[in-house]
C-alpha cells in the first residue's frame, strides 16, 4: 500500500505523519471520544439464556467475590 494514499478514518484527509492514522490531534480526540463513549462496539450474540447467567453470574463474582463481607 502507498503511505501517501492514506487517509484519515474521521475526515478522509491524507494522514499527517505526526498524528497517524489521523490528519490532526482534533480527529485523534475525536476518535479516542468515540472510544470513551461507547459509539464502537463489536457485536456479539449470546448462544443461549444458560451462557448468558453464567456469564452474569461470573462479572458478578469478579466485581463481589465475597457476597458475604459488607
Amino acid at each position: 500500500m502507498n503511505r501517501s494514499n492514506l487517509h484519515c478514518p474521521i475526515c478522509k484527509k491524507p494522514t499527517q505523519e505526526k498524528f497517524k492514522p489521523f490528519c490532526s490531534k482534533k480527529c485523534s480526540d475525536i476518535d479516542l471520544i468515540r472510544w470513551f463513549s461507547g459509539n464502537y462496539r463489536i457485536a456479539s450474540t449470546l448462544q443461549n439464556e444458560k451462557e448468558e447467567k453464567e456469564l452474569l453470574n461470573s462479572i458478578k463474582e469478579r466485581l463481589d467475590p465475597d457476597p458475604n463481607v459488607r
